[in-house]
């Protein structure tokens, strides 16, 4: 992988971005079940970079993970890192993408797994497979947007389009041109690869006329589910079939954000590509499909809710039931005090976010080499279990003293093989919004979620503890919650936060530091010798 500099043209005015190997989306990687791929990231752009496989499990070898400061510091313009990714039971898609400030919005790319030589998909084989990747645009440069947003303490600017596979489509202005086409045959199936690379928003996506059959989330599989729209959150992926199966014409796909705050100004635009049937006929206009209300929770939510594990012969489930660790974390929007006479955050303060009240701080050097080395001083471990203060967390009118959280570089241990079951909580502290948490090195098991408070007596007793779905990223619905459990296996240092951009960048996010086991298998295995430098 070549990070370079490559100019980009869109919505009538040009500019450089940064991108891998020129390409923006960059490159398709393709693998199968069980492979291991070594990659050699050259830096060749202006600023520090990472790369990360989203939901690549990474047994033993955090190592390549990426997330900046947290397993690696970033590699240096001129410098390069060979990462090695492992592949476990991973199978269906993936992505990668940069994992240093906001450079993922436009150095990101799609990792297909394919099944294991010998195996199959536990659906007819499709005609061909598309990768779908949503995305977004600024006419501005993004280290400009980020630099403006930070040094204001508000909310950083919209994009100005969303993206299908690097083209806004024809709605934009000068946009005719710019329009990803997706040829089909009339009676054959075609599996859309699904990514939402957007920075800050949910989307919501349909095909006019089409109808879609779910079959995969983050690499597993899922009981097949027909749907007229999907939602998808960022850092998730989707695999779904099209069957093309109307008459021959030209029909759209579009997409456009789903935003659950009211008030809150957000990019209120819709991109399209086409379906075009192979065939001679005049096409008709194409028409937009049905897309649910941009503020439809209902329709967000109970979509997320359909998803169910195959649980089959081959792909057997294996939820934690004697949980041994139990975590509540609660997820908000806050403030902190403004250095300056006024900032652009709620009551003139600077925003920022938390988990259990604590605003996560990046160290100067990497938290996996301060925890290998034993380097005090880089990070504490006394992350809390629960939040410090227990509140009506979806409350109307709550408390301003909760705005204001504490900024610490703290991680929480795990011992290693233990059961943990963690509510994801959101809080309603500056009206509340869904949270799309992402957890490094694991999928989990998603056994429940709701609206309101997490009720511990009464919620679990409506658990799935049959065929949950296998994910690495679940969005917590806006005021709600939603309860995850996993097996602590896998040795190493381990991210977990919001793939909101904005909100990672206020500090929502925490880190676990999972221990080694007894087993010679069991343990954090040693770095590679071109780890980059801080």
């Amino acid at each position: 992988m070549q990070i370079k500099e490559a100019p980009y043209s869109k919505l009538c005015s040009s500019k450089n971005i940064l991108t891998v190997n020129g390409q923006f989306p960059g490159p398709v990687l393709y693998a199968n079940r069980g492979d291991t791929l070594n990659v050699n990231v050259q830096n060749g752009g202006s600023q520090n970079i990472t790369i990360h496989w989203h939901g690549a499990r990474q047994l033993r070898y955090p190592w390549s993970d990426g997330p900046a400061f947290i397993t690696q510091c970033p590699i240096r313009p001129g410098t390069s890192f060979n990462q090695k990714l492992k592949l476990s039971n991973e199978e269906g898609t993936l992505w990668w993408h940069a994992h240093s400030d906001w450079s993922r919005a436009t150095v990101h790319g799609v990792l297909i797994i394919r099944p294991a030589n010998g195996t199959d998909y536990p659906f007819p084989k499709p005609a061909a497979e598309i990768p779908i990747i949503l995305g977004e645009w600024w006419k501005s440069d993004v280290q400009e947007i980020v630099n403006e947003f930070v040094a204001s303490g508000g909310d950083p600017n919209n994009s100005d389009a969303f993206l299908i596979n690097g083209q806004p489509g024809d709605l934009y202005p000068c946009s005719r041109n710019d329009t990803f086409n997706l040829t089909v045959e009339k009676g054959k199936t075609y599996l859309l690869r699904m990514v939402n690379a957007v920075m800050n928003n949910l989307m919501f996506f349909s095909i006019a006329n089409h109808e879609l059959t779910v079959v995969g989330t983050d690499a597993a599989y899922v009981k097949p589910f027909k749907t007229n729209y999907i939602t998808i959150s960022p850092g998730q992926t989707i695999d779904v079939l099209l069957e093309a199966n109307q008459n021959p014409d030209h029909y759209y796909m579009a997409a456009r954000a789903y935003n659950s705050l009211n008030g809150v100004n957000f990019g209120n635009t819709t991109t399209t590509s086409i379906i075009q049937y192979r065939g001679n006929y005049t096409p008709s206009s194409p028409v937009l499909p049905s897309l649910p209300n941009s503020n439809d929770t209902n329709a967000s939510f109970n979509f997320t809710s359909k998803f169910r594990s195959l649980a089959d012969q081959k792909h057997p489930v294996n939820v934690p039931l004697n949980v041994t660790t139990n975590l509540l974390l609660t997820f908000s929007i806050n403030t902190l005090p403004c250095e300056d006479e006024s900032c652009s955050g709620a009551y003139g303060d600077r925003f920022a976010a938390s988990v259990n009240n604590i605003s996560f701080v990046l160290p100067n050097i990497d938290i996996l080499e301060a925890y290998y080395k034993n380097i005090i001083g880089v990070y504490g471990d006394e992350f809390p279990s629960f939040p410090s203060l227990n509140f009506n967390f979806t409350g109307d009118s709550l408390p301003v003293k909760l705005l204001h959280p504490n900024r610490k570089t703290e991680v929480h241990v795990l011992e290693y093989k233990t059961n943990v079951e963690i509510v994801l909580q959101g809080t309603s502290l500056l009206g509340g919004i869904d949270h799309p948490i992402h957890l490094h090195g694991y999928s989990f098991y998603v056994v429940g979620s709701g609206f309101g408070n997490f009720d511990k007596d009464k919620d679990p007793l409506k658990y799935n503890l049959v065929d949950p779905p296998f994910q690495n990223t679940i969005a917590v619905v806006k005021n709600g919650w939603a309860a995850i459990r996993f097996r602590a296996d896998n040795p190493g240092v381990w991210f977990m936060h919001c793939h909101l951009e904005r909100h990672v960048s206020w500090g929502m996010g925490m880190t676990f530091i999972v221990k080694n086991g007894m087993g010679a298998g069991e343990k954090l295995l040693p770095p590679p010798p071109d780890m980059p430098k801080c």
